[in-house]
């Protein structure tokens, strides 16, 4: 097998196993519940951040998802379940019908389901015990489903008990690089041969536990705005931290050849991806180690920084964090004149393990209309955040769209980026 060295280690294209290709995609997105109300969104400049009342905190600002939670399950089945399970049971659904694919006509014990999440059972603990308190802590009174509620894998579970779907299935714990990390996961699995059909992506159900609202309070992190619609500002030089989403994305991946043998129109091919540790803070990213995940993605891909066309940032808002992506995007792009760079928190917030899914998505339709959607809500560029060509406050047509890398790190230093390109 050949392939190439990245600084001191062999990176192996990924040109030399089975190329995979995205055939299908579901979202919901605190402004749009499919892919099309997404992207229009996105390019008409409309935010999805609202006020939220959350336990113990009162008002605060969230991204909060609209979706029909029956459109594919039963009332019964929702209430057993969770918000997750049912964020990632309507983004399953919506991905393989998009796909063009029908759970009777395939092998339902060669699809896996591969969910990236930040953090589970937070959400159901924090519910039972605030339901324990009206009984007098009574323990007779929680919940036994709430053992199956709270596992790690229950997203992903409960999309396969849904769906009959006997298939490999699990949760990737990346807390908010998790989105991409179902992706890559599912992509390895199929280059494997374990798979035929990956759904892979991420989901999150973070705005229903106030403990994630009331830590970032507690390290003065947590966005605030007199607009709901303006907290999220990354690059501004007025950011004040990161507004809480919920959302999924699940794409569905295929090997090329089998798409092409069943006919499938192609969104994009997956053309490299890399994932590493920052090994330095259990918070502050570390500029160095993104710019080295970029470059190892590049160097998957086959590809050098000048045949990307659009960079999709990771920033959250945070005064810290958006100045150290900035540093490793300049260090990798700052030469390279046809590079584009956005942001699609500002227009939802964080959604946490399903953001780099999501935001991968948002920029998809990019390669038929060659429209990069913009960053909102920058008013004052922070110039510690100065990037070229970052595209602000309203959309722009540029001459090509081939390739988009799309940047998703996280805490305790996990850095993730997925490249993307024309098929």
């Amino acid at each position: 097998m050949r392939g190439s060295w990245y600084g001191h280690r062999f990176v192996g294209p990924l040109q030399s196993l089975p190329r995979v290709v995205i055939t299908g995609v579901g979202l919901v997105s605190p402004n749009g519940d499919n892919l099309a109300r997404f992207r229009a969104n996105l390019l008409a400049g409309v935010s999805g951040v609202v006020p939220f009342e959350t336990r113990h905190m009162g008002a605060v600002l969230a991204g909060v998802c609209e979706y029909d939670e029956a459109k594919y399950q039963s009332r019964k089945a929702r209430r057993r379940g969770t918000r997750a399970g049912s964020i990632a049971i309507y983004c399953a659904h919506e991905a393989m019908r998009d796909a063009g694919l029908e759970l009777d006509a395939i092998d339902r014990s060669r699809v896996g389901v591969f969910v990236g999440t930040t953090e589970h059972g937070n959400v159901e603990t924090e519910n039972e015990i605030a339901s324990l308190r009206g009984f007098s802590d009574d323990v007779k009174y929680w919940s036994h489903h709430h053992n199956p509620r709270t596992v790690a894998n229950n997203p992903a579970g409960e999309v396969t008990i849904n769906m009959g779907i006997t298939g490999p299935h699990y949760c990737l714990g990346a807390a908010c690089a998790a989105g991409n990390v179902g992706l890559i996961q599912g992509v390895q699995m199929l280059q494997l041969g374990i798979v035929d059909q990956a759904l892979g992506g991420g989901v999150s159900e973070s705005i229903h536990t106030f403990g994630i609202f009331a830590s970032f309070k507690a390290e003065g992190a947590l966005g605030a705005h007199a607009e709901a619609a303006r907290a999220s500002r990354p690059f501004d030089r007025a950011r004040n931290g990161i507004v809480v989403s919920e959302g999924g994305c699940l794409f569905v991946l295929e090997r090329l050849d089998d798409a092409r043998a069943r006919g499938a129109e192609i969104v994009c091919e997956v053309a490299g991806y890399a994932i590493n540790s920052d090994a330095t803070d259990f918070v502050l990213p570390a500029a160095e180690r993104q710019a080295e995940c970029m470059r190892a993605a590049l160097a998957s891909a086959r590809m050098d920084a000048s045949q990307i066309d659009i960079v999709s940032t990771h920033a959250t808002s945070t005064m810290l964090g958006d100045v150290q992506e900035c540093r490793a995007v300049h260090e990798v792009f700052g030469g390279q004149p046809d590079v584009f760079i956005n942001n699609t928190k500002s227009f939802i917030g964080h959604t946490m393990g399903a953001a780099g899914a999501i935001e991968l998505a948002g920029n998809l339709p990019s390669f038929k209309d060659r429209v990069v959607h913009p960053t909102i809500n920058l008013d004052e560029l922070d110039p510690d955040c100065a990037l070229n060509n970052l595209v602000v406050g309203q959309p722009i047509e540029v001459p090509r769209v081939d390739a988009i890398l799309n940047n998703s790190f996280g805490m305790l230093g996990i850095n993730s980026c997925v490249i993307v390109k024309r098929y």
